[in-house]
C-alpha cells in the first residue's frame, strides 16, 4: 500500500513539472515574439484576469472526476451575477449580504442539479444543459434584459492588491490549494476518486454515493457564484450576457490540466496550470497580432492534443488517479 501511494505522488509530481515545464516553454516562446510580453506588468495582468476561471475550474475538477459534467457554471454565474448587482443597486443591501445572496443563488443552482442527477438518475450532461438555459433566462428576468452598474460597493474587492495581485487571485490560489487538500488528503476527496473510477463498486462495498455526488454539484454551484462575485467586482456590472461559453473554457482549462473526462482522475492543481497555459496562450497570440479565430483555432488544437497526450501517458502508466 505505502509504495502504491508513494508511485502515485511521484506520478503526481511528475505531471506537475510536465506542465511547469510546457508552460515556461510557452512564455518563453512568446517572450521571444512578442517584445513586451515578458515583463512583470503583463504576467500580473494575466494573473488578475483568471481568478474566475481558476475559481470555477476547481469545481469543475471534482465534477468531472465523479464522471459527471456541468455545462450551466457560465449561466449560473450570470443568475448569480444578476442577483448580486439587483442586491446592491435596487435593494440597496451592504456588500456582505448581497455578497451572501449571490452564493446562495449558486449553491441552490448546484443543488438543484445534483438532486435531479441523483433522483432520477440522469446524465448530468442533460441535466445542467437544462439548468444552463433555465438560469441564464432567470438572469435576463432579474435584470429585465439590462446591464446593471454597480460601481462602487463591488469595487473594493478588486482594488485590494498585493504586491500587484489583486484580491481575487489570492482567494483564487487559496482554494486552488484547499481543493488539492481536499482531494488528495481527505476520505471524501478518495471517495470521489471511487466514484468516478467504479460508481457500482462503491456502492457495493457498503458507502452510499449519492450525497458524495450531491456533494459535488453544489461546490461546483458555489464556486459558480465565487467567480460570479470576482467577475462583477472586475467589470464593474452585472450583465444577463456575461460569461456566455465560460462552461467551455472552465472544461477546457480542466482537461489540458489532465483531469479525465470519464472520471476517477484529476488534480485541482493541474486544472490550474491548464488555466494558466489557455491564459499564456491567450495574451501570446494577442500580442503577436493574432486574429481571433486564428487564437481559436490554435487553442482549439491545443486542447484536443492535450487530450491525446494524456491518453497515452496513462496508458503507459496503468490509468493510475492523479490524486
Amino acid at each position: 500500500m505505502g509504495a502504491s501511494v508513494k508511485k502515485r505522488r511521484m506520478g503526481l509530481v511528475a505531471d506537475y513539472l510536465g506542465m511547469a515545464v510546457a508552460l515556461v516553454v510557452l512564455i518563453a516562446v512568446f517572450g521571444v515574439a512578442a517584445e513586451n510580453f515578458f515583463t512583470l506588468t503583463n504576467f500580473r495582468t494575466i494573473a488578475n484576469q483568471i481568478p474566475d476561471v481558476t475559481v470555477a475550474a476547481v469545481g469543475m475538477t471534482f465534477v468531472l472526476i465523479i464522471a459527471g459534467i456541468d455545462l450551466s457554471v457560465g449561466s449560473v454565474l450570470a443568475l448569480s451575477s444578476a442577483v448580486l448587482g439587483i442586491a446592491l443597486v435596487s435593494w440597496g443591501l451592504p456588500l456582505v449580504l448581497a455578497v451572501g445572496m449571490c452564493l446562495l443563488v449558486g449553491l441552490l443552482c448546484g443543488g438543484m442539479n445534483g438532486l435531479i442527477v441523483i433522483r432520477w438518475r440522469l446524465p448530468s450532461f442533460i441535466v445542467t444543459l437544462g439548468m444552463l438555459e433555465a438560469a441564464r433566462g432567470g438572469a435576463y428576468l432579474v435584470t429585465q434584459s439590462r446591464t446593471i452598474y454597480v460601481g462602487g460597493p463591488i469595487e473594493v474587492i478588486t482594488d485590494t492588491a498585493l504586491l500587484g495581485l489583486s484580491l481575487p487571485f489570492l482567494i483564487a490560489l487559496v482554494i486552488v490549494v484547499a481543493g488539492q487538500l481536499v482531494l488528495s488528503r481527505t476520505v471524501f476527496g478518495r471517495y470521489l476518486i471511487a466514484i468516478g473510477t467504479n460508481e457500482e463498486a462503491v456502492r457495493l462495498s457498503g458507502i452510499d454515493p449519492r450525497p458524495y455526488k450531491l456533494a459535488v454539484f453544489v461546490l461546483a454551484g458555489l464556486l459558480a457564484a465565487v467567480a460570479a462575485v470576482i467577475q462583477t467586482a472586475r467589470m464593474s456590472s452585472a450583465n444577463p450576457n456575461t460569461a456566455t461559453g465560460f462552461e467551455l473554457q472552465v472544461i477546457a482549462a480542466v482537461v489540458i490540466g489532465g483531469t479525465s473526462l470519464m472520471g476517477g482522475r484529476g488534480s485541482v492543481v493541474s486544472s490550474f496550470f491548464g488555466v494558466l497555459i489557455i491564459a499564456v496562450l491567450g495574451a501570446g497570440l494577442a500580442q503577436v497580432g493574432a486574429q481571433e479565430h486564428t487564437k481559436r483555432l490554435i487553442t482549439g488544437c491545443v486542447i484536443v492534443a492535450a487530450v491525446i497526450l494524456d491518453q497515452y501517458r496513462h496508458r503507459l502508466g496503468g490509468g493510475k488517479s492523479d490524486a
